[in-house]
């Protein structure tokens, strides 16, 4: 595979996590369990989107045929994004999108240290500033983990529900595919199998000490990586992409 194309599908990958992502934290804008906590995830959600728009503006340019970050945003049907299945899922309760949060942070976290190295320079400058946002995603969920578990019993709960709930989905984060093997072997893109081994180490001490017990024998759903998602991202897009859709072209 060309290697434009195959960084164009990896920015795309990228840009679509952070996207969908932040997209479903802002849904929590106004309704957080009080003020401090929902002008936080508000602002880790700005955080997501901006690194959404320096990916896919990155991917618009690697497309050269007229390609923006709007029309990658708003104007690709569901089969077309290529999202990791974990971003999409629904908010559920605040043990939920935490748990979502705090997975898919240490995730970030470590994909970024990796692609801080890569030997494309624009991907290795989205990299470094956004590891520096994204730190602060880790410590901030992190924080709430541990509140959570080792707080009531009804918070022990919960959190342990969304775990349990929220794992099926987190190998999904560590596939890979032809196009993303041959940038790693260009010292590109970022071994998937290395940030597995550092997210698995950070995300079993922290749910340890917050005594939040790993599931076992779970089934594990795949497939983004070839369009295939739950049935939430449909929905999800038909409302992010009404406004676009309905006044194609319009400005503000």
């Amino acid at each position: 595979m060309d290697q434009n194309v195959a960084l164009y599908l990896y920015c795309l990958r990228l840009g679509d996590n952070s996207l969908i992502l932040g997209h479903r934290l802002s849904e929590w804008c106004g309704h957080g369990p009080f003020l401090e906590e929902d002008i936080a995830m508000t602002n880790i959600s700005l955080d997501l989107v901006g690194q959404s728009r320096m990916l896919l503006q990155y991917a618009a340019e690697l497309s050269g045929n007229g390609t923006t970050e709007n029309t990658l945003a708003y104007l690709r049907d569901e089969r077309d994004f290529l999202n990791a299945l974990l971003s999409e899922q629904p908010n559920g309760d605040f043990a939920v999108t935490n748990t979502k949060n705090y997975l898919f942070s240490v995730y970030n976290y470590h994909l970024y240290a990796e692609l801080s190295n890569s030997k494309d320079e624009k991907l290795k400058a989205i990299a470094e500033k956004s590891i520096k946002e994204v730190a602060y995603h880790v410590r901030h969920c992190g924080k709430w983990m541990l509140r959570l578990g080792k707080g009531t019993e009804e918070s022990h709960k919960r959190l342990q529900e969304a775990v349990n709930d929220i794992w099926m989905f987190t190998e999904d984060l560590f596939e890979s595919d032809e196009s993303t093997a041959s940038l790693i072997e260009q010292g590109i893109a970022a071994n998937p199998e290395t940030v597995r081994h550092n997210w698995l180490s950070d995300v079993t001490d922290q749910l340890k000490e917050a005594t939040i017990e790993i599931p076992t024998n779970t089934w594990m759903m795949k497939g983004s990586l070839q369009g295939k998602h739950s049935e939430h991202l449909g929905y999800l897009l038909a409302e992010m992409q009404t406004i676009p859709r309905t006044f194609p072209n319009s400005e503000w």
